[in-house]
């Protein structure tokens, strides 16, 4: 099995990721009643984070000081926006925007980020790391260097025993291209959890699939998709991927709690250990 983690990330590793994502993924097998166990052989973590990490501090000194005024002009004002709009359907203590906020400004910028401090969703996620993730976004969809980059380390996990692969957050879209790109891989199930996929105009329209392939491809061998949301998660702002990849996606809403983006919430689900279950048993 192979997972993907999402954007946020830069300060993880390989092992550390393995040794939440493996608890949670065998707890939902276990909510499933499989009797398939995980060893740490069974489980591999691609790591991509430290791409976006800067180069020369430390743990101790965290993100870059970012604020408003680094948020770009185009793509990532409008995925703030986009964001906002979720948070303020869904957590009634959001302020919504309205014509005048969306209005391409430092200040809407400001008034967006403001906003997304009060959900529950963002609560806990300071300022500069909400700007750095709308830039770890936009430098995979837009940077061919960091793409390419990403990619690789996907290609050099995945191998002829691969049968699953897991993706979370913008690791799902990470899943979902390599996939496509790759139909000769062995892999017989695709999970994604907390998905921003469905995001039509800026994520799913920027989707690489291959030079012969469109946006809404089925992912490579695959026989069997499964995409989980918290009706809570911003990220996952399009809950239903059928309507843009078709209709033998298995689409389920599920609960996390206050923690509604939190990978590991996903992974020990009883939905989630369905679908791995449903990719390792034999057919």
């Amino acid at each position: 099995m192979v997972c993907i983690h999402g954007i946020g990330r830069q300060y993880a590793g390989e092992a550390e990721l393995t040794g939440s994502w493996r608890p949670a993924l065998t707890d939902g097998l276990r909510r499933a009643a499989s009797p398939l166990t995980l060893t740490p052989h069974d489980v591999r973590c691609v790591f991509y984070g430290d791409l976006f990490r800067p180069p020369g501090r430390t743990l101790a000194i965290g993100d870059p000081p970012l604020d408003a005024s680094d948020v770009g002009e185009g793509f990532e004002t409008e995925l703030l926006f986009a964001l906002w709009e979720e948070a303020a359907r869904t957590d009634p203590g959001v302020m919504p925007p309205d014509a005048r906020t969306l209005v391409r400004t430092p200040r809407s910028v400001q008034r967006a980020l403001d906003a997304l401090g009060q959900s529950r969703f963002f609560a806990s996620l300071a300022l500069r790391a909400l700007v750095l993730d709308l830039k770890q976004v936009r430098a995979y969809l837009h940077d061919p260097a960091v793409h390419a980059a990403v990619q690789a380390r996907v290609a050099a996990a995945v191998t002829d025993r691969t049968e699953v692969v897991v993706g979370h957050s913008l690791g799902s879209v990470v899943a979902y291209e390599a996939l496509c790109a790759h139909p000769e891989w062995p892999v017989r199930a695709l999970l994604t959890v907390g998905s921003p996929l469905g995001i039509r105009r800026l994520v799913f329209d920027r989707l690489r699939v291959g030079e012969s392939g469109t946006p809404g491809d089925w992912p490579g061998s695959v026989t069997s998709w499964t995409n989980l949301a918290d009706e809570g998660d911003v990220v996952a702002l399009v809950k239903d991927l059928r309507p843009l990849f078709g209709p033998d996606i298995r689409c389920l809403t599920v609960h996390n709690g206050s923690r509604a983006h939190d990978a590991t919430r996903y992974l020990n689900t009883v939905e989630a250990g369905r679908a791995i279950a449903d990719g390792c048993l034999p057919h």
